[in-house]
This record gives C-alpha cells, sequence and structure tokens, in this order.
C-alpha cells in the first residue's frame, strides 16, 4: 500500500486507513463486502490478487454501496502492479466511476466494456480497457479468478 499512498488525493495523505473487508477473514461475498463497505462519503480502496499472482483495483471516492446508478467522481482510479505500480486517471470522457448490485460490481465503463467488475461471490471478475480510465487490462487475462480481496477504509 505505500506506494498508493503517494497517489490518493493530499487530503487524504496523513490519513490513517484499516481494513474494512478481506476475503480470508470475512469470506466471499459481495452482500458482505457493501455491508462492510465504511462509511458513506468515506474514500476506499478496493485491493485484488488474482489466481496468478498479479495484484490490482480501484480507488473509490465514495464508500461501496448498492446502487442503481453509478456514483463516485473523478477522484476515482483503477491501478495495478505488473510488477511496478500503474495508474489510470479519469479521462473526462463520462462519469462511469462505481455501480454495484447483489450480483455485480463495476468500476469504470463506456461502450459495453468495464474497467473492473467483480461478480456476486467475488470468486470471478474481468477488466477491459474503457472510456472512463482509458486504462489496460489490469490483469493477466481479460477475466480472472480472485485469490484474496480487501477493501480498505479511513479510519
Amino acid at each position: 500500500l505505500p506506494q498508493l499512498g503517494r497517489q490518493v488525493p493530499p487530503r487524504l495523505v496523513q490519513q490513517p486507513w484499516h481494513l474494512l473487508y478481506c476475503t480470508r477473514r470475512d469470506g466471499f461475498s459481495l452482500r458482505t463486502l457493501y455491508r462492510s463497505g465504511g462509511q458513506p462519503g468515506s474514500p476506499a480502496l478496493l485491493l485484488v490478487r488474482d489466481t496468478e499472482a498479479q495484484a490490482f483495483g480501484a480507488f473509490l471516492s465514495s464508500a461501496i454501496r448498492c446502487s442503481s446508478g453509478f456514483y463516485g467522481t473523478g477522484e476515482t482510479f483503477l491501478f495495478s502492479f505488473s510488477p511496478e505500480l500503474k495508474v489510470f486517471r479519469w479521462t473526462g470522457r463520462n462519469n462511469l466511476f462505481v455501480k454495484g448490485d447483489v450480483n455485480l460490481l463495476m468500476v469504470g465503463g463506456g461502450s459495453g466494456r468495464f474497467g473492473l467488475w467483480l461478480d456476486g461471490d467475488l470468486h470471478h471478475g474481468g477488466s477491459q480497457p474503457c472510456d472512463t480510465f482509458d486504462n489496460e487490462t489490469l490483469s493477466p487475462r481479460e477475466e480472472f479468478c480472485v485469490q484474496d480481496l480487501e477493501l480498505w477504509g479511513l479510519a
């Protein structure tokens, strides 16, 4: 996480982060992730490691929640470690930051593609280049299996 610390908005740099959710402790469930999602309006860091040991994720400008539409702000970004940190920031082309229901969590979108998505049991996900962040595919393949997932929030 230290490398990411320099990427978050300046007002958050000195804030302490704490672990809200992790699959090792809390099991694999998107519903549980939403329940653990942190304080409304408080930023969160979603960290994924896939079964090929690739690490990537998203910085979310507000807490993860179920929603009928997209939410979030241009502070949201995607990142990957492959092997060094790459950060994909908002392009300004659309406002498709974060959207989630019980079956799917999506970060970034446009033209039917999602920068990062996770399914309802958090076992499967995917990543494609999307208009919101003009990102590379975060994982080695467009679809991946989740090994570990963590959600960090500001204390």
